[in-house]
């Protein structure tokens, strides 16, 4: 059975923060990001963990994820050196409602922070899914 391919879109922070759960645990190489600076617009290609799937069948899917109304983005962690990064979260920190910044967290540290006038985002699966090797886990350290 063929999973449908995913499409989102992000209007506000609510929509921003679906699109986060989504993208949990998606990898990436730093090549995969393209600032189109005169398009003001910020294109990912990201591999999710389709967390729809079924436990014992972990599966990943090509994602894409643009944002437009993109004036300015500022990374830091994420340039040379890191072969590969893994989201963690999206978040969104309003400045002058409805600007902001979208603020994309990687493990180990790596961020974006995409400076928008207003949130437009969309995430669209690009094709099938694959299997992935194990399924995601987190540890959460005692205080």
């Amino acid at each position: 059975m063929t999973a449908e391919l995913l499409t989102l879109l992000a209007l506000d922070a609510d929509d921003l923060s679906v699109l986060s759960a989504h993208l949990q645990d998606a990898v990436l190489r730093p090549q995969d990001i393209s600032w189109r600076k005169t398009e003001r617009q910020l294109v990912l290609v990201l591999r999710r963990f389709d967390w729809s799937a079924p436990a014992d069948q972990p599966r990943r899917r090509l994602t894409g994820l643009h944002f437009d109304r993109v004036q300015r983005v500022v990374h830091q962690g994420i340039g040379a050196g890191r072969d590969v990064l893994c989201a963690l979260a999206l978040t969104f920190e309003a400045t002058d409602a409805p600007s902001g910044a979208i603020l994309i967290t990687f493990a180990g540290g790596g961020a974006l922070r995409v400076e928008v006038e207003c949130i437009e985002a969309q995430l669209r699966d690009l094709g099938p899914a694959w299997e992935a090797a194990s399924r995601p886990s987190h540890s959460i350290d005692e205080a």
